[in-house]
């Protein structure tokens, strides 16, 4: 899946003068995180997000009074407090490249652009509600995993066992154990009713399934 599938494209921009009171109450009354700020053109000029703004108050709240605050609030403006080194992607980014970006530069939002074009928004609770939407977590199943061998053809080996036994798994992805090299975790939703069955069914094939934390996973690595 790519970003431009999920972005948001409803937009909400500020100019550069808005202030930061202003930009509170946007903030309050659309209930998002994130102001994009552009210029009259509707280039994007920087980014605001409700923790730069608080970081905003907290600097001058321990030392003046409420009217003070609010007067100074008033004359600031995001101009002032924005982020203009700015991160951003395009819609045909794939949504893991994106998760990829956003971690590892620490941030919540990717403004995306096509050719230069403001045309919408991506942030980690959009990422993080496609991915655990594709991994099913969101409709009623049965969770477990088994460990493999990094081998070519043992998830077809897998998925043909429950296939021959009128199993559909609804979910399936893999993350690689860091203290065995070579093996994976194989992880797999089923329909609910249908859980108990596939358990007993791979352990019958001799696999050794997963279904709670396990501290100590070497009595169920492949061919343990």
């Amino acid at each position: 899946m790519h970003v431009g599938r999920i972005m948001k494209t409803d937009l909400v921009t500020v100019p550069p003068e808005t202030s930061l009171l202003e930009a509170r109450e946007i903030l309050m009354e659309k209930k998002i995180a994130h102001l994009l700020v552009v210029d009259r053109n509707e280039k994007l000029l920087g980014v605001v997000s409700d923790r730069n703004l608080k970081e905003s108050w907290a600097s001058n709240a321990t030392t003046l009074s409420v009217h003070e605050l609010n007067y100074i609030l008033e004359k600031l403006t995001v101009g002032m407090i924005m982020v203009k080194t700015i991160l951003t992607v395009s819609p045909d980014t794939t949504i893991e490249r994106a998760a990829h970006i956003l971690q590892e530069n620490r941030i919540s939002a990717l403004p995306v652009l096509e050719k230069e074009e403001l045309v919408g928004i991506i942030t980690t609770n959009d990422v993080l509600g496609i991915i655990l939407q594709a991994i099913g977590i969101n409709k009623e199943s049965s969770r477990f995993s088994v460990l493999v061998k990094d081998r070519v053809g043992v998830m077809a080996e897998i998925t043909k066992i429950l296939k021959d036994h009128e199993i559909n798994i609804r979910s399936l992805f893999t993350w690689p154990e860091r203290e065995y090299a070579g093996v994976y975790q194989l992880v797999m939703r089923v329909n609910a009713r249908d859980g108990e069955k596939a358990i007993n069914t791979l352990t019958d094939h001799g696999y050794k399934v997963l279904t709670e934390y396990i501290k100590d996973l070497s009595p169920f690595l492949p061919g343990a």
